[in-house]
Formats: C-alpha cells, structure tokens, sequence
C-alpha cells in the first residue's frame, strides 16, 4: 500500500485537474489540494510513503489544469490587468486619434539612463507586458504603448493600417511625450514598427533596439521565401477575399473572440478590446493590408545597439524560417547586433518567460549603456 502526500507551504485550494504526470505514466485525480499558483502548468513534489517496504520516495510530478479550474488564475490575471489599467493616460496624436499609454518609474529609476518603450504585438496591448513593467521599472523609466487599432487606443472607422505609420506613432510619441533618447522594446510586429522606427530616425530619439520574435510584415503574406507561406499564399488571398465581405469577416471575427472568451491566460488580455467599436474593422485592414517594409532591407541601415532575443518553439515566426535565419545571421555581419536564442520559448518570450528576458536584457542594458 502506498500513500501519497502533498508536500507544500503556501496556501491551497480545491481544483479540477485533467491530466496528472507521476513518471512516464498518466493518471486523473480530481478535488486535490494545490498551491495557490497563476502559472498555466505547475510541477509538484509528492512523498510517496510504502508501509510494506518502510521507506519514503520522493517523486516529482507535473499537471496542468483544466479550463474549469483556471478561476483563480484568471482572478490573478484581472487583478494585474486591472492595475495597470489605473496608470492609463491619453495622448492625442495627429490632433485626433487618442493613443493609450503607460509611464512607470521608481525612486531608483537613474535621472541619467535611457527611457524604455515597450511595443505590443499583433491583436495585444499594455498588459501584455505586466510581468516585465515592474521589474524594469527599478532601473529605468517605462512607457507602455496601445498602438493605434489596439488595446485602448481609437480604431478609427475606414482607417486604412501599415507599419509605417505605426513606425510614425512611435516616432511622435518619443517627440512629443518622453523627450528623450529612447530604448525601443518590441515584440512581432511591434518589433518591426520598432525598426522602421529606428531606420528612420537619429539618436536623438532612438537610443537602442530590443526585438523579441520580429515578424516579417504586418501579415504572412510578407513571408514569400519561406515555401510553407507559398504553399499557403494562394489560400492566404482566398482568406483576404472573404474577410472584405462584410458579414463573412463579422462571423470570422466574432468566432475568434468566441475562442478567446473560451480561453485563459494571456488571451484574456485580447478580449475586451475585441468587443469595441472599430476592432473589426482593424482587424480585416491589418490582416488583408500591405505587409509593409521587410526588416531585411531595414537592419543594414540601423547603427544603434541592437539586442534580439528569439523563442526557438515559436510557430509564427520560426528560427528556421527566412526571417529567423536572418537575424540568426546577424551577428556575423553586423558588430552593433547580438543574438540571444531562447529555449523552450515561443513567439512572446516577454509573457512565457519573463524572468529569463529580464535575465537576459537587464545586464545588456546595463553594460551596453552603461547603468
């Protein structure tokens, strides 16, 4: 007979879980006590007690939970989201679109270092950034941007998006509202904006680069080297086709909120800026837009301090496809950039790694800086 035992300290509570992992074998349990944690799998040491043989084993074991038991985690996520969103101020850009945007800063900020930006990615915003705001945010002063279409920010009627203009967005926040030699933070098409950003500015706003996971474009469709995207062009156009016909687009859209409001974690970030006006219509202009500007032509050009951090698991942007051997390559040929790949990461290394981004970045700012 053997009797198992939950060794833990912090505080616990009852959850549903679907698939229970003791060594290479699976088992279902249901109603065990577990430690109060937000992560989205979590690994467990149990003391497996054997009376006939009057010894004690230690097994370590992992499990992930089910959908119904994602309560507590997704309160967790509410509470950090609703944090944020308390520090949210407006900036008008161009005189008419209001852009949502965040600063943080502590008394340990130094007056001297540079400013950072972080840029989200496709269909994110602000929060997707809540695990890394605060720890940067003992070194440096940290702005937080919705670009256009996104998050908080307007999602003008009929407004036709690129990535140059988003390039512009970020451009005449740094201008206008930090006033200062900037570190630029991006993440996929955040990252890109960020370089389009740099290739067209001086240091006089643009101090330095952080790319995690750059897209290729705004939209696959940028991606014509890679033979997956070419077997799939021709349906990636039949895709653009229907989502310009308006109640093809509505059912597409609204299924994938419905996916999103299925799901936990991260996802929930998405959302509620889905169900507001405008998103739709954000939504079809950047998936059936130009793929604007390949980072490729844009990088020869950047002198600035360049670090990029890749998630080797990342199913967008993969490290085999021809804009992860791109920046693979970088460094050989370019001195201002390195190169740091992630293992067992995805496409936002920042949300399913934080702690090793900030492994990573904080002593590269630091050395590369000077602070």
């Amino acid at each position: 007979m053997s009797v198992w035992m939950v060794r833990a300290r912090a505080p616990s509570f009852i959850i549903p879980i679907t698939t229970l992992r003791i060594g290479n074998g699976n088992g279902d349990v249901k109603g065990l006590r577990l430690p109060l944690l937000s992560n989205k799998s979590w690994q467990f040491q149990l003391q497996q007690r054997n009376k006939e043989k009057k010894k004690r084993q230690n097994v370590t074991i992992s499990y992930t939970n089910s959908s119904s038991g994602g309560d507590s985690a997704s309160a967790a996520l509410e509470l950090e989201v609703n944090e944020i969103r308390e520090s949210y101020k407006m900036w008008k850009w161009k005189g008419q679109y209001s852009i949502n945007y965040l600063v943080s800063s502590t008394p340990n900020s130094h007056p001297d270092s540079p400013p950072l930006l972080l840029v989200h990615g496709f269909g994110a915003s602000i929060p997707h950034w809540r695990r890394n705001i605060g720890t940067l945010a003992k070194s440096y002063t940290v702005y937080a941007i919705d670009l256009l279409g996104f998050g908080a920010s307007d999602k003008p009627a009929g407004y036709s998006y690129t990535m140059e203009a988003w390039a512009q967005l970020i451009l005449d926040f740094l201008d206008e509202v930090v006033q200062k030699p900037t570190v630029l933070i991006g993440n996929s098409v955040g990252s890109l904006a960020c370089v389009i950003a740099a290739s067209e500015s001086s240091q006089t706003l643009v101090r330095g680069l952080v790319l995690l996971n750059c897209a290729g474009g705004m939209n696959n469709k940028a991606i014509v080297d890679d033979w997956r995207i070419k077997l799939l062009l021709p349906l990636l156009w039949f895709i653009d086709f229907l989502l310009k016909q308006r109640p093809i687009a509505s059912a597409i859209f609204e299924r994938v909120k419905q996916r999103i409001h299925e799901s936990t974690s991260k996802l929930q970030i998405i959302r509620e800026p889905a169900n507001e006006e405008g998103a739709l219509d954000a939504f079809v202009s950047i998936v059936t837009g130009p793929s604007g500007p390949n980072p490729v032509q844009l990088m020869p050009s950047i002198s600035i301090p360049v670090l990029v951090l890749w998630g080797d698991e990342d199913p967008f942007t993969p490290l085999d496809g021809p804009v992860g051997k791109y920046f693979s390559s970088l460094p050989s040929k370019l001195s201002n950039v390195k190169l740091i790949v992630l293992e067992g990461v995805g496409h936002c290394p920042h949300d399913d790694r934080p702690e090793l981004v900030h492994e990573k970045l904080l002593p590269w700012l630091a050395e590369t800086f000077n602070f």
